[in-house]
């Protein structure tokens, strides 16, 4: 899927995202990107090279929307200096069940 924008009025911007990978092993990886269902896309479809392709991260557990990148980074950069206990605490709040999130956007 292309870039996702919000419209408002006669404008558009753009939105970040700043989201959480799991692998069946209970491996975490945490990233941020302007493209959330390609960039999730890719680590399924192991497209990169790289750490989530290595320890097999391809279910979206969490993610959060910001408006501006650098907010993002900000995020990005505090959860990764979490703890573990503390990462699943914050995933079990929009996901108890620990389920992979973008199921919800593919067809029936």
């Amino acid at each position: 899927m292309g870039p996702q924008y919000a419209r408002t009025s006669r404008m558009y911007y753009k939105t970040f995202h700043v989201y959480i990978m799991g692998s069946i092993t209970g491996t975490l990886y945490i990233g941020v990107t302007g493209h959330l269902e390609h960039r999730v896309g890719e680590h399924q479809q192991g497209s990169n090279e790289g750490f989530t392709k290595k320890y097999g991260c391809q279910k979206l557990l969490y993610f959060e929307e910001f408006k501006y990148v650098l907010d993002a980074i900000a995020r990005e950069k505090q959860l990764k200096n979490w703890n573990r206990n503390k990462k699943e605490r914050l995933i079990k709040t929009l996901n108890p069940d620990w389920r992979d999130l973008s199921d919800d956007w593919r067809a029936p």
